[in-house]
């Protein structure tokens, strides 16, 4: 250990790297013939919506970092502007592999008889349905703006998505104009001319230019869609009113300086000049396309298609098992026993029945509950109005910095404070991430609280396609942890130390260090399995690097980025990373410490430095012998996964894992383990190591 530098920049995979290749994994799936050919498309859209984000909020700040003169670097030592260019050469090479797929995914689909067109490849009785649709539906709301002396270049806002435009007055062939036709982003960018047809909106914009600007030809135009700094700037502590702020802020998001410029290609200089002399980028931040939409992301529209719902996966209907049931008392059910189940595979339901059922319930004295991303028809927050409007307490955190859902969040907010809610709007400088519900109510021996924890957010959509760990307890310890949780929240106090849970920043880093240390302690028979959505904090990368050397065995199931780099010999050749990206989005963080007491936690916080120091967190242990066996399972599973999982190789790059005999598929397994797959799988895998057991202990 002594001549080991764990400070080396090479032992750290950068972060902004390991996204790509994260991302370029939901690529894999959208090339994956396996799935449904709309799934495929599907992850076509997830890919472009994520790259929107990515350029928005990371490649932003790295260039703001570059104009500034920052050349801060982590724990990898790369500055700014080597990972811009890093960035930039990827996914200009990556372009085409977006495009083959796209153009394999589309030429299927024709198979099926559903078809992505342009207005040109319309025949005449298609053009003119096309052409009624722009007069009756995009004419009244599209704007055409001439640019020249009188009509400078408009603001366009984050995601603007317009054509550009060069005209010839057909009086003077010798003048031309330069122009731009903005496309309204409540419009959907497909038009559906029968139910199994799809036509792009600017290819029917495009026909109609001459319409749009009359007494001029139009000799050339390219679509194109703009990205903006989207990343949100609040200096809390000068802010008189948060709400207030907060909008200013939203406001400004859609003016953030230019990051992306994504346009169709065009050999017209005249016209490229022209916007690029008002869109002012770095040429590789300029992405020229063929062929593929320049929106992605408006892929889900055709995903969507009810009429082709047989190129989608089957509908999974989730279960809602024993011991809880819908039809019972849910503060009974848990009063008799901690309950955990795991989303999707399990129901949601019980968690909008804990909520609603103690909004009316009389006994009922108190309802507390955070609210990070609840969606846009909540049937949770409508029952905490109700709750308010029937005499409840109801305390509500409802985090306004929930990056992308601050509108959102905002709008319920108000409406639980007009029914007299109490709304606590987070903590200055941290974002409160903690997924916590408590219900304090009258029981015949005194007071009782239920809890409900979760590694995932209240949110009832997302709930049907997230991975997520929901528990349910009264335990006393925990109960008392949950009033102190919501104590320091309310009363914004600055250190609370728990005693069941640990709470981030206070508590949670050093608890997870401790647990890592005593695993590296064990040496050989230490053992650390733990899953979640990104490892990217240096502190507990060289933990778990020593604990690697110190001999124990080390299953890292991480679903995007992953600083850590493993297989570096004698260093983290004891570590394993894999990756899984399927059919629902790996959402839960579950942690297993063999020789800890308790040896299973599950928490709403990655191991990044963001969650572990500057967000409000909560770190769950589980103490029940049946549910702890349980998660330990699922995430053996995961970890045995040989068909959606890739490996992390010491490159920093993932390969698929080696099948065996008829391939581990854990999403498809969880799907059907109330069929008893799921215990069969156990058995199999207890028998397997039962053997390998025995046969070690004959060679030793």
């Amino acid at each position: 250990m002594q001549n080991i530098d764990l400070k080396d920049p090479y032992l750290f995979i950068n972060r902004e790297l390991s996204w790509l290749r994260f991302n370029t994994r939901v690529l894999e799936e959208a090339e994956n013939k396996k799935h449904p050919l709309l799934e495929r498309l599907k992850f076509i859209a997830i890919y472009g919506t994520n790259l929107d984000e990515f350029y928005m909020i990371r490649v932003a700040g790295l260039q703001e970092m570059f104009k500034m003169g920052i050349n801060a670097v982590g724990a990898d030592k790369m500055t700014p502007i080597d990972q811009l260019g890093y960035i930039r050469e990827y996914l200009h090479a990556e372009k085409e592999r977006v495009k083959s797929c796209y153009e394999e995914i589309t030429s299927a689909l024709k198979e099926e008889g559903l078809f992505i067109k342009k207005y040109h490849e319309l025949n005449s009785q298609l053009q003119a349905k096309a052409d009624a649709h722009f007069f009756n539906n995009l004419y009244p709301v599209i704007i055409p703006i001439a640019i020249d002396a009188t009509h400078p270049f408009p603001h366009l806002n984050n995601l603007s998505f317009a054509l550009a435009v060069k005209l010839v007055d057909k009086e003077d062939k010798n003048v031309i104009k330069f122009g731009l036709i903005r496309i309204p982003r409540v419009l959907s960018r497909f038009v559906e001319l029968e139910n199994n047809i799809f036509v792009s909106i600017e290819s029917i914009v495009r026909r109609h230019i001459e319409t749009l600007f009359s007494g001029y030809e139009c000799a050339e135009s390219i679509a194109f869609k703009v990205t903006r700094n989207a990343d949100l700037v609040i200096e809390e502590e000068e802010a008189e009113d948060f709400l207030e702020l907060l909008e200013q802020g939203i406001r400004a998001r859609r003016k953030g300086d230019f990051v992306r410029l994504t346009l169709e290609k065009s050999d017209d200089v005249e016209l490229n000049n022209f916007l690029m002399s008002h869109i002012k980028l770095d040429e590789g931040d300029v992405y020229k396309i063929t062929v593929l939409p320049l929106d992605l992301s408006a892929l889900w529209q055709i995903v969507s298609a009810k009429h082709f719902a047989h190129l989608t996966y089957k509908p999974y209907t989730p279960k809602v098992l024993p011991p809880l049931d819908l039809n019972g008392n849910i503060f009974d059910q848990i009063e008799n026993q901690d309950i955990c189940f795991f989303q999707p595979y399990e129901s949601f339901d019980p968690v909008v029945k804990f909520i609603s059922d103690a909004s009316k319930d009389p006994n009922v004295l108190s309802i507390k509950m955070t609210l990070y991303r609840v969606g846009k028809n909540s049937p949770l927050v409508k029952s905490l109005i109700e709750a308010a409007e029937n005499g409840i307490q109801v305390t509500a955190l409802v985090e306004l910095k929930a990056r992308f859902d601050e509108e959102n969040n905002l709008h319920w907010a108000r409406a639980l404070e007009r029914a007299g809610a109490h709304v606590v709007y987070g903590i200055a400088g941290f974002k409160v991430h903690a997924k916590i519900a408590t219900v304090v109510r009258k029981h015949r021996d005194g007071l009782r609280q239920y809890v409900h924890l979760s590694t995932g957010n209240y949110n009832v959509q997302s709930a049907r396609i997230y991975t997520d760990v929901g528990f349910f307890t009264a335990n006393k310890d925990v109960a008392e942890d949950a009033t102190k949780f919501f104590h320091h929240l309310t009363g914004s106090a600055k250190y609370s130390e728990l005693k069941a849970l640990s709470m981030a920043p206070t508590q949670m880093k050093k608890r997870v260090l401790e647990l890592i240390e005593n695993e590296e302690k064990a040496g050989n028979s230490g053992h650390i399995i733990a899953k979640m959505n990104a490892l990217v904090d240096a502190d507990v990368i060289r933990a778990l690097y020593k604990a690697s050397i110190a001999g124990a065995k080390i299953e890292l199931i991480i679903r995007g980025i992953c600083c850590l780099r493993p297989g570096v010999a004698g260093i983290s050749d004891n570590i394993r990373v894999t990756s899984i990206v399927g059919k629902y989005l790996e959402h839960a963080r579950i942690f297993y410490f063999k020789n800890s007491s308790p040896q299973l936690f599950f928490s709403s916080a990655d191991w990044m430095t963001r969650n572990l120091e500057k967000r409000i967190e909560l770190l769950t242990p589980v103490y029940d012998a049946k549910i702890a066996q349980k998660l330990l399972e699922i995430i053996k599973l995961q970890a045995d996964d040989d068909v959606q999982a890739r490996v992390l190789g010491v490159d920093g790059e993932y390969t698929k894992v080696e099948s065996k005999s008829g391939g581990f598929d854990s999403q498809k397994i969880l799907e059907d383990y109330v069929t008893g797959v799921f215990e069969s799988y156990v058995k199999e895998r207890s028998s397997r190591e039962n053997r390998l057991a025995s046969k070690l202990l004959k060679e030793s």
